[in-house]
């Protein structure tokens, strides 16, 4: 059995409905925002503390990219990343640290979107920061910068 609602003004009681229909799709939305934040906190890290702390590599031009691999823009750049390891083998350290697996290198760093990609010269010294996507042409022309062919 169908039960009617009568109101003044139908078009109104429409418009309230709809909108508290999207308060509560806008709360699931928080809600899980709020869960993937939690969840990301409390997964443990991959790598040691011991593995950290040859971050930058001493005596070699490191690049850092702070990211996570569910990251749309992150997964863009993976392959650019190994592509980018093979060919400065033994020239340059390419580093991808997840920041959602481990969150201490997101507070060591002090990033505050991912990616970020970190530059630092052979002294362990930070000489170039980028947040966003990076393309090759860009990770090449910085490291061309700083002395690597």
């Amino acid at each position: 059995m169908k039960t009617w609602r009568f109101c003044a003004d139908p078009i109104k009681s429409r418009r309230e409905v709809e909108g508290a229909n999207m308060k509560k799709r806008n709360v699931k939305k928080l809600v899980s925002l709020g869960m993937c934040f939690v969840l990301a906190i409390v997964f443990s890290s991959e790598l040691g503390a011991a593995d950290l702390k040859n971050v930058p590599v001493k005596g070699m031009v490191t690049m850092v990219d702070l990211g996570a691999k569910s990251c749309i823009p992150c997964r863009m750049m993976a392959p650019i990343l190994k592509k980018l390891e093979g060919r400065y083998a033994g020239k340059a350290a390419i580093i991808f640290l997840d920041v959602w697996k481990d969150p201490e290198p997101a507070r060591r760093f002090g990033i505050r979107a991912i990616p970020t990609q970190i530059f630092f010269n052979k002294k362990g010294e930070e000489v170039y920061r980028h947040e966003g996507f990076m393309s090759e042409k860009e990770i090449i022309s910085v490291l061309s910068q700083m002395g690597v062919d």
